[in-house]
């Protein structure tokens, strides 16, 4: 058993499948040479040849673009996009036609691409380099998108990404890039659309993918120490999204919590908090409630801790879903809305 960090195990996934497919291609903005911002692509170009591991120009569109045609003539591209927020110039490229091909064919046409993209903040960097965007991709049909958080689900999905006949959205928290894990390699955990349960637990289900999983985690554990039991839920996919384990954990314990990094308003959490109100609302003891990044722009590195959930700011929203389902309006005393920070604890 050796030790990965999640970036190392994308880049044995990635070393696996170009040399199990000469059909594999990978590419994107210093990618070849230098092995990618992150490295994630370290050495694959020495090992594999500039013309299966190459630098592209520096024009998001005309990576995403390429890859349309290379993937329609039978190869199978995984392309990087830098960061989160350089991906913005190819987005009519992956909405109007990575989404749109095999529908716009009869089913004719695969797109066999991955389009890797490092998102989310927490690595101290500045504006365009901390976007969580993965609610545009989820919102459009024809995708898949899918968000490891671990080193193991790294390379499980990503392998799984390149096999798959449909085009991917591989979104890559980039503040996990250097966590490491004991595991073997190569590894397939649970099928690429299907959620995991992290850590069980009967009071209450945490939802949460990518970065904020380890934050989930975190706040599971100092509620333990409190004689409360969260249940964490790690959706691994989110589009599709696996509605069967996330609504029979919610069914279980009565009360839900969406945790992602991405400004609340029109966020992913939103989609979830509808979902599990249709689908388990005779079993709900509180709203739903959501913890998401603040509805600002990404702020400056020395503020970001303040922008993105943290553990405590879930153990405050844990307090509300109790208070919700504990107080009845018309008793007597006032509403509890006093949250940790505020009295201290």
């Amino acid at each position: 058993m050796a030790g990965y960090t999640l970036g190392g195990a994308l880049n044995r996934a990635l070393r696996d499948a170009l040399a199990a497919d000469p059909d594999v291609v990978v590419y994107g903005e210093d990618v070849g040479r230098l092995g990618g911002v992150f490295r994630v692509t370290d050495g694959l170009g020495a090992e594999f040849g500039e013309d299966r591991c190459f630098d592209s120009p520096l024009a998001e569109s005309g990576i995403a673009g390429t890859a349309v045609g290379m993937a329609m003539y039978g190869r199978r591209p995984v392309v990087e996009m830098q960061f989160d927020a350089f991906a913005y110039p190819a987005f009519q490229q992956v909405v109007s036609h990575v989404a749109k091909m095999r529908n716009r064919t009869r089913g004719r046409v695969e797109l066999p691409l991955v389009i890797r993209i490092p998102y989310g903040g927490g690595i101290g960097a500045v504006e365009h380099h901390g976007d969580s965007s993965e609610a545009y991709y989820a919102h459009t049909p024809g995708l898949r998108v899918v968000t490891p958080a671990t080193a193991s689900d790294g390379y499980s999905l990503l392998r799984e990404a390149v096999e798959s006949p449909d085009p991917v959205v591989f979104l890559e928290p980039k503040r996990r890039y250097w966590a490491r894990a004991e595991l073997d390699l190569p590894v397939r955990t649970a099928p690429m659309d299907r959620a995991v349960v992290r850590r069980p637990g009967a009071d209450l289900t945490v939802i949460a993918y990518g970065p904020t999983v380890d934050t989930a985690l975190a706040a599971a554990e100092a509620l333990a120490e409190e004689g409360r039991e969260a249940e964490v839920v790690d959706l691994r996919s989110l589009s599709p999204l696996d509605d069967e384990t996330v609504a029979a954990s919610v069914r279980r314990t009565g009360r839900a919590l969406v945790v992602h990094e991405a400004h609340e308003f029109g966020g992913f959490g939103a989609e979830i908090a509808a979902r599990m109100t249709e689908r388990c609302f005779h079993h709900l003891e509180a709203p739903v409630l959501r913890v998401c990044g603040l509805d600002v722009p990404y702020p400056p590195p020395h503020l970001e801790e303040f922008h993105l959930p943290s553990a405590d700011r879930i153990l405050d929203a844990v307090d509300r879903l109790q208070w919700e389902s504990s107080w009845v309006p018309g008793a007597s005393g006032p509403r509890p809305e006093a949250s940790r920070t505020e009295v201290g604890a």
